[in-house]
């Protein structure tokens, strides 16, 4: 028996996309240079023509639906880069702040989505009563997350997602200051917060390790999702590498799915556990935003890797290219899935593993 799990990286569904989805909330923006969410809309508009709002809360997923339509992946998982809610006070710390209206909350669930991963650097925007009022609708909407709490044991607790033949899935979250998660947003015994990792060593690697073996029951799949990392760029560093491994070796972590750079980064396959550095975005709302164009961020992945159930074993692993366009996923060219097969492959060769094109323009990992 085999199993195949969906995996994406930033699902930023605030600002701009908030404002096109049937409920738009408070517009307001306290940006450098944007005032409004609606200007994020007026600026994708300009660049790639109108968008037919209010939209369905589907649309913004477009082809992304079909492709998970015709795959079996009973688990889905995002790293949810956006608080949900309507109150609260943007964070003083910071210039850019994302938000959306829990009314549209359908949208997360519009794409079979039962886990959000919440340890990342703009769950907090909103200040705390931000947090909990993005707590109380996935709550409310029944959907897992992992990540972050009302208090330190709540962040620390996985997402189980079980199983239609039985067994779980346990998502475990943590949010690094490599990717800009401030030291004071950690959850605390009596504080609500993210579940932060203050750094890249072995003693944290022994400390998660106990969490996890502490939760972990016979038959379990294991993943580990970190916010980590640059925005820009496709150096991994030594010491993520390293850590990467050290789950794997000492915490027995069957996938490490990494997540903060805007575009994919390489892929590595150690001792038969996938490790995604960097998944880059998959929903977001920076159409016509320049700077960066050498990345080609507009490109975004589906990963879908398979499991042997029983071994926990990588069995295959899947990816589906899309383009952004008119803040909706449509499958990406050939030429542009070509790009992205040729950038996979070149950065995860130096890992021992490779990325071919094959056929419907899928890409398909192979390893030693």
């Amino acid at each position: 028996m085999t199993l195949t799990i969906f995996l994406a990286g930033d699902v930023m569904t605030g600002r701009g996309l908030d404002q096109i989805l049937p409920y738009p909330g408070d517009p307001s923006l306290y940006e450098p240079s944007m005032s409004s969410a609606r200007d994020y809309v007026t600026l994708a508009e300009y660049v790639n023509g109108p968008i037919p709002k209010p939209v369905s809360f589907d649309y913004p997923w477009g082809d992304a639906i079909t492709e998970l339509a015709r795959r079996n992946a009973p688990v889905r998982i995002v790293n949810l880069e956006t608080a949900i809610t309507a109150n609260g006070h943007p964070a003083t710390a910071k210039q850019i702040h994302y938000r959306m209206n829990p009314l549209n909350m359908p949208i997360i669930a519009a794409a079979g989505v039962n886990c959000c991963v919440l340890a990342n650097n703009h769950m907090l925007d909103w200040g705390r009563e931000g947090l909990l009022e993005t707590l109380a609708t996935l709550d409310g909407a029944g959907i897992g997350h992992a990540g972050a709490g009302h208090d330190l044991a709540e962040a620390m607790a996985p997402a189980a997602v079980a199983l239609p033949g039985g067994g779980r899935v346990l998502v475990f979250a943590w949010g690094s200051e490599t990717s800009g998660v401030p030291r004071g947003w950690a959850a605390q015994h009596d504080r609500a917060g993210v579940n932060h990792l203050g750094n890249l060593s072995v003693k944290s690697v022994t400390t998660m390790a106990q969490q996890i073996q502490g939760v972990r029951r016979d038959g379990d799949i294991v993943i580990v999702s970190i916010h980590w990392g640059a925005n820009w760029g496709y150096r991994i560093s030594g010491g993520q590498r390293d850590f990467a491994h050290g789950l794997i070796d000492d915490a027995g972590v069957d996938i490490v799915h990494g997540h903060s750079s805007h575009h994919p980064v390489g892929i590595e396959v150690y001792r038969n556990c996938p490790i995604l550095y960097g998944c880059g975005d998959f929903l977001n709302d920076y159409e016509g935003i320049g700077g960066y164009e050498s990345y080609r961020p507009e490109l975004v992945v589906m990963y879908l890797p398979t499991l042997d159930a029983r071994t926990r074993r990588l069995s295959r692993f899947e990816m589906i290219p899309f383009r952004i366009r008119n803040f909706r996923l449509e499958r990406a060219s050939h030429d542009e899935s070509e790009w992205l097969g040729s950038t996979l492959d070149r950065e995860s060769r130096r890992f021992g593993a490779r990325v071919v094109l094959g056929a419907e323009d899928t890409l398909a990992l192979a390893w030693d």
